[in-house]
């Protein structure tokens, strides 16, 4: 489609972005492109590109096997691997596997159908190609970098990760690790396997002495050769059979000559190594400053390696390589292709080692193209990669001879001009404002303009000088003056002999000539005519005028565009009809190019302006905005446009036809040129970072795409999606709307030409600038490698973009000296009038109007007159800090400070002065400056200013308003008495601050400070775990705080017990008075844990305990009390503070909830231990009332808990041999205790409860036995247990009473679910009642209807169950039996297989099931007994 273009630079920190095919094709990545170039000529060409990935481009890799070289895969930042056709360049098949950014991709050398890829997480994925079926593995949780398929064994994969770790992968095995390659210590930027499938012995030093004694032996085992380029500066050889480096290779520094050492080169390294096929002993690396050397492995000494294109200068890279690929072509030669940061790709011949073709790339839109009006064929490329490339397009020999222009540049070129006479003279404009000259044939340094733009240059023309620079003698007149055009809307003209000097804003003289007193609007565009008669000034609000010179009067005015100007051009003058010569085209923002015929205009001009309001001709097809446009030198009204629709246009202009469509580019097109040359070359840049020359007569299309739908190009556009950004640096203009909205209106201000395209959409900062080569620029988006180079670039060097002078303390006086040599003399002769004579001339006034300037060589009257008009003339243009000094130097002392006051411009200077105006000005002066420091932020420096003028309070005031509490108390402390009541204000409120922050140990020391060690222990204990409350009861107890000390040790303790550390809960207590019961507490409750656990109750070993914790002989009453008088004095003959009554009456005051279900088995372990230690002192004292309940209350913790097993085992350590004499003594007593007597009856009911089941259970193995021991046994059994041996068990458990109070609370229970059924159902049918009824459920519809229940009648028979529950004592209530129902079932059962249970109450069972387990859940077990 395009004959030559220039492509995106290839991006930066990818390990492998670029790959070359057999047959001579080379893919790079470049943004998220893939550009596809043929390197098998002796010259390069551009072939075509890959679009459609939607990130940054990471890695290409081509299939190496024959039949299948076109194929080739990429990977992206987007997360994609998709599949190419590099012949037909349309995508195969697209993979998403990835969840994160993909860094590396290979195609495996050995099995045509192996794709292996990983990404920044680590993860590994292998696609198949035939089959698109895809595993993945995750062998290291490790940031990958790089990656490389065995081209020996398919299943052989090198990862390389950031951290400098190297692993041998076997992907048949899922991943499986084979070795682990330590050795480097940085970032892995490459791998490359040898192309040998052996490990012969190279010559080198083994760096492990099993590699030095079986050096001779290496190759005998099966394995190959792994190179491996590191951040660390060196490459390793590795050996894949035995997982151990062999080899070693320091990277050389080449200084280069005539350049100074840089000491950050080392920093930026990027090591590439490349194994060339068919060269074993030969390995291609990069080096520090993008030179190309080759390793002889076989060589010993320290020189092993050679360096590439040394046989003439300027062959090497001149910034570190990236990326390296070779290729055999079938001619023989071997080539290898390289990639680097310059923007250069470079092919070398392997065989001599010379560079045999450089193709230049750009990193960045191209802004700006123009060809040269002297020297034929000179292209000059304006780049927002901060370079001006300049490209002899018609040399035979090298057909990209290009050279690049970077010094004094440090922005991105917008704007360019060649001078229309001078050969090599070349103007440029940046982003930042700045104009400069370049002498492109001579090697030195730009010339800047000392006037800078406030924001971008849009524009550079060159033209005749007008006034003032016109000014002068014939002979001192420069022939060409060039003009700029900026965003801020002005057009500043530059004498280009002397730009040191100050450029010349055109306005004043367009107002002065045309008598013109509004301001004019924003100019966006200008173009000279080629005969610099006539000059068009395009503006913001749509209008175009044209200017005759040299007093630019004005012609015309055009107004037919309505939106802002974004290029003018004039027809040229050469081999053309005259009628031709005054057509100006126009292109603005609506799309529409108009071209005016102003023929009459110029050659008769009128005496006033004229107003055109109809087009000579329109030209319509555009969809969106016009960014550029250039006539052809070859033809007649012949016009080229560009458009941000992304095409360009050639018009038969006389005929308003369209002549031929150009769509090779991705994206809008910013600029555009005809060849000077070839009639039928034209050559357009646009944002694709791309330049293409091109042929009208090979398109395909003659128009643009019609409407905003551009079908073929939104498809590449997709590719480049948009990322939006804040961009606060915007300019006049606006910033570039994007290229979805095609067509639509711009904001006013806009520019949509070179300028406008600086804001988001393109990230191209300046790279390193202490590098002697061309500081590059990065893409939209690079790795974060490249992110930590730029922040250790010095910050002083951005700092120099926008050096000016120091502005003029005197301007307007200053001005008056520049002005022609005439005026000057003449001052010259009326100061001496001045002086000399009797009276000054008429209207002369030194110091004032014309003559201001005069007096500053006049008396001190018209010094002070010339003073009064420079402030005047620094408050109109707001510069205030001038006018202070000049009312200083004045002796305005007080004037220069009241001013400073009112604007906000005080300073350390003019308050050191301050005082010599008296105590009250200096004082007022601090009070306004310390305001003016509060709304900058500068609060310390502010309260230090008031400390001068002796305002101590209002100082600390500021700070504790300001929340700098430490400065205010450190100032406080040291200026004010210590019992300060600010001071103690301060700490509270610091320490509110720290709580609320969480900074709770910062807060608990204010609070100390405060003398509130109260507050202080609360606020440490607030994070409420264990060094925290230890740290808090230790406070609390130093400070007096007792009873908050015993409760914050009480909480630490519980949570030191509920952690099973026994040891440091007694610690925390026993350094605490008056908590013994407590330490009773946690004794009994370490005691029962490790019974409970050597009965395996309880599986919860004790992390820390203590030595007597082992149960020991005896049962664990007995144990408790031997341990209680050994090791804490407590006994039955104890009295006060370790009496057991007043021991007992500290633990009742304790929290003690009642049980739960749900609660951990370690809380209720704790909970029922409480009661057993209150049991155990009642026990001390002989209360067995007390006793019982305490006791009844531990086992009731397990067993409501649901630990049904540990309360049973409690039971049998509580009571051995099933001994409940205690509840029978206390039952004999009913009538005195009625309460304890219940306890006892329900304790000693559960007693037995347990025992039945373990009647049942051992009954039960009996019966289940073998069948051969059953018969064998069964009589003996049956003759040796006694009948009815469980009556006595069975007695106790078989109380009506309780069978009634559980029948009742069932049928309770049951009313209330079939009530809080019938709710539900009711509130579903409201929920509902605007759908259709549901049809009934089946349950209802078979319910005969005298059973069917009302809300009514379920109330009733509530109300009756509930009346009989309120008549039975509360103690059946408050201290239940076992369910009496389940007791009976288990005696009817055990009655079936034994004779244990007697007849009488057999039949009590069976009377108690008929009556009470009719309305239970057992009702159907029961039947069996009672039928």
């Amino acid at each position: 489609m395009h004959e030559r273009s220039l492509p995106a630079s290839p991006n930066w920190y990818c390990s492998r972005s670029s790959d070359v095919n057999d047959s001579g094709l080379l893919g790079v990545g470049a943004k998220n492109v893939i550009f596809l170039i043929d390197v098998s000529a002796s010259s390069c060409r551009v072939t075509g590109e890959l679009v459609g990935h939607k990130d940054l481009v990471s890695g290409f890799s081509f299939c190496q096997h024959a039949g299948q070289s076109h194929v080739c895969v990429s990977s992206s930042g987007d997360g994609t691997v998709r599949f190419w056709d590099s012949d037909s360049k349309l995508l195969i098949r697209e993979h998403a596997a990835h969840q994160t950014p993909v860094a590396a991709v290979h195609w495996s050398p050995v099995d045509k159908n192996l794709v292996v890829s990983g990404d920044e997480k680590g993860v590994v994925v292998c696609h198949w190609h035939n089959t698109g079926d895809t595993a993945s593995f995750f062998p290291e949780p490790r940031t990958i970098f790089c990656l490389t398929c065995s081209p020996h064994t398919w299943s052989s994969v090198a990862v390389g990760y950031k951290d400098g770790m190297i692993v041998l992968i076997d992907v048949s095995r899922k991943g499986e690790v084979m070795h682990r390659l330590r050795g480097h210590e940085d970032e892995i930027h490459s791998l490359a396997w040898s192309p040998v499938a052996s490990e012969e012995v190279l010559q080198s030093r083994p760096e492990d002495p099993e590699a030095a004694a079986g050096g001779a032996s290496a190759g005998d085992e099966k394995g190959c050769y792994l190179a491996s380029g590191s951040k660390d500066q060196t490459m390793r050889i590795w050996s894949s059979a035995k997982g151990k480096s062999v080899m070693t290779l320091k990277l050389p520094y080449l200084k280069k000559r005539g350049s100074a050492v840089d000491p950050g080169v080392k920093e930026r390294l990027w090591l590439h190594v490349h194994w060339p096929t068919g060269r074993p002993t030969q390995l291609v690396s990069s080096c520090f400053g993008g030179e190309l050397v080759m390793w002889d492995l076989t060589r010993t000494g320290k020189q092993r390696w050679t360096l590439l294109g040394t046989s003439s200068e300027g062959q090497n890279h001149s910034r570190i390589v990236f990326n390296m690929s070779s290729v055999r072509l079938q001619d023989g030669r071997e080539l290898l292709i390289s990639t680097s940061m310059d923007r250069e790709i470079k092919c070398w011949d392997l065989a001599s080692l010379d560079c045999c073709w450089t193709l230049p790339t750009l990193g960045g839109f191209v802004y700006a193209l123009t060809f040269s009006p002297v020297g034929a064929g000179c292209l000059a490329l304006g780049v927002g990669d901060n370079m001006i490339r300049v490209w002899n397009t018609l040399t035979t020999q090298n057909q990209y001879d290009t050279r690049s222009f970077w010094q004094g540049v440090k922005s991105k070129v917008t704007a360019l001009a060649w001078h229309p006479k001078k050969e090599g003279t070349l103007s440029f404009g940046t982003d930042d404002g700045k104009v400069g000259i370049f002498e492109v044939f001579a090697n030195r340094p730009p010339q800047i303009s000392s006037s800078y733009h406030k924001k971008t240059v849009y524009t550079l023309a060159w033209g005749p000088p007008v006034p003032p620079v016109s000014f002068g003698a014939a002979g001192g007149k420069p022939s060409h003056s060039l003009y700029s055009c900026a965003g801020e809307g002005v057009i500043l003209q530059h004498d280009p002999s002397k730009l040191s000097g100050e450029a010349s804003d055109i306005d004043k003289l367009i107002q002065d000539t045309n008598n013109i007193q509004h301001k004019l609007s924003p100019h966006t565009d200008l173009s000279w005519k080629p005969d610099g008669k006539v000059v068009a000034i395009g503006n913001e609000d749509g209008c175009v005028e044209v200017y005759a010179v040299p007093s630019l009067q004005q012609l015309c005015s055009i107004q037919q565009h309505h939106k802002i100007i974004n290029t003018l051009r004039w027809h040229h003058d050469h081999d053309s009809p005259p009628e031709l010569h005054c057509l100006l085209a126009s292109g603005s923002s609506n799309a529409t190019v108009y071209v005016h015929d102003l023929r009459a205009v110029i050659e008769n001009p009128p005496e006033s302006p004229v107003v055109l309001t109809e087009p000579y001709r329109r030209l319509c097809g555009h969809t969106s905005k016009i960014t550029g446009m250039a006539w052809s030198p070859h033809h007649e009204a012949r016009l080229v446009t560009v458009s941000y629709d992304g095409t360009a246009q050639v018009w038969d202009v006389l005929q308003e036809e369209p002549l031929s469509n150009y769509r090779g580019h991705v994206g809008y097109l910013l600029c555009v040129d005809w060849s000077p040359v070839d009639p039928d070359v034209i050559w357009t840049g646009g944002k694709d970072f791309t330049l293409h020359e091109w042929r009208v007569s090979k398109q395909e299309f003659t128009r643009p795409p019609k409407g905003k739908k551009m079908v073929d190009l939104r498809e590449k556009m997709k590719a480049n999606p948009k990322k939006k950004k804040n961009n606060n640096n915007k300019k006049a203009a606006g910033g570039a709307a994007p290229p979805q909205t095609n067509g639509e209106a711009v904001t006013g201000g806009e520019k949509a030409g070179p300028g406008a395209e600086l804001s988001a959409e393109e990230d191209d900062e300046v790279g390193p600038a202490s590098s002697p080569a061309p500081p590059s620029a990065p893409f939209e988006v690079q790795r974060k490698s490249f992110a930590a180079v730029k922040s250790k670039e010095k910050p002083g060097e951005l700092n120099t973009l926008k050096k000016k002078k120091p502005r003029s303390m005197l301007p307007v006086s200053t001005a008056m000296d520049h002005r022609p040599k005439e005026e000057l003399l003449q001052d010259c002769v009326t100061l001496a009038s001045v002086r000399h004579g009797a009276a000054p001339p008429a209207g002369c006034v030194p110091g004032r109007g014309e003559h201001i300037h005069l007096g500053l060589f006049s008396d001190r009257p018209a010094l002070c007159r010339m003073f009064q008009a420079e402030e005047e003339a620094h408050v109109e243009a707001g510069h205030f800090d001038s006018v202070v000094y000049l009312r200083l130097w004045s002796g305005d002392l007080e004037g220069a400070l009241q001013l400073a006051t009112e604007k906000g411009e005080l300073s350390d200077h003019l308050l050191s002065v301050a005082p010599m105006a008296g105590f009250a000005a200096w004082s007022r002066t601090v009070e306004a400056y310390v305001k003016q420091l509060c709304l900058q932020e500068q609060y310390l420096k502010a309260a230090s200013h008031l400390l001068s003028i002796n305002k101590l309070y209002e100082a600390v005031d500021l700070l504790r308003s300001h929340k700098l509490y430490r400065e205010a108390i450190a100032l406080v402390k040291a200026r004010l008495p210590a019992d300060e009541p600010v001071l103690k204000e301060l700490y509270t409120c610091w320490a509110a601050t720290l709580e609320k922050d969480g900074h709770f140990s910062a807060a608990a020391k204010c609070h100390l400070a405060a003398g509130a060690s109260f507050d202080a222990a609360k606020v440490i204990a607030r994070k409420n775990d264990v060094p925290s409350l230890r740290a808090a009861a230790g406070l609390a107890r130093v400070s007096g705080e007792a009873a908050l000390a015993r409760s914050l040790a009480l909480r630490c303790a519980k949570d030191l017990a509920a952690a099973r550390d026994w040891i440091g809960a007694q610690d925390i207590l026993s350094g605490q008075d008056g908590l013994l019961a407590h330490r009773l507490h946690l004794c009994v409750a370490e005691l029962m844990g490790a019974t409970l656990a050597d009965r395996q109750a309880a599986p919860q070993p004790a992390a820390r305990s203590h030595p007597w914790a082992s149960l020991g002989s005896g049962g664990i009453q007995g144990r408790v009390r031997d341990v209680w008088e050994t090791h804490f004095g407590v006994s039955q003959h104890s009295a006060g503070p370790h009496g057991a009554g007043a021991l007992l009456q500290e633990l009742e005051s304790a929290e003690s909830p009642a049980p739960t279900a749900n609660v951990p088995l370690g809380q209720v372990q704790l909970h029922a231990s409480l009661h057993l230690t209150c049991a155990a002192l009642s026990s001390l004292l002989g209360a067995d009332g007390p006793l019982v309940k305490e006791l009844w209350r531990a086992a009731a913790w397990f067993r409501e808990a649901g630990h049904f097993g540990v309360s049973a085992e409690l039971c049998r350590l509580l009571f051995p041999d099933h001994d409940v004499g205690v509840c029978s003594e206390v039952l004999r007593l009913a009538g005195e205790e009625p309460e304890a007597a219940a306890a006892a009856a329900s304790l000693q009911a559960f007693v037995h409860y347990h025992r039945l089941y373990e009647h049942w259970w051992s009954d039960s193995t009996h019966v289940d036995g073998p069948e051969g021991v059953a018969a064998a046994n069964g009589d003996a059994a049956e003759e040796t247990r006694p009948r009815g041996g469980l009556d006595p068990v069975a007695s106790a458990l078989l109380s009506e009473r309780h069978a009634a109070c559980q029948a009742a609370q069932r049928s309770v229970g049951e009313i209330q679910e079939r009530l809080a059924a019938m709710v539900l159902k009711h509130s579903r049918a409201q929920l509902h009642s605007g759908e259709a009824p549901a049809p009934q459920e089946p349950a209802d519809a078979e319910r005969r209807p005298e059973e069917q229940e009302t809300l009514l009648s379920l109330s009733t028979k509530m109300a009756e169950h509930q009346k009989r529950l309120g008549d039975l004592p509360d103690a059946l209530k408050v201290y239940p039996h076992p369910d009496v129902v389940e007791c009976c079932l288990v005696l009817l059962h055990l009655s079936k297989s034994s004779a244990s249970v007697s007849e009488s109450l057999q039949q009590k069972a069976k009377d108690l099931l008929s009556k009470y387990g009719a309305e239970s859940s057992a009702c159907r077990a029961a039947r069996r007994f009672l039928t």
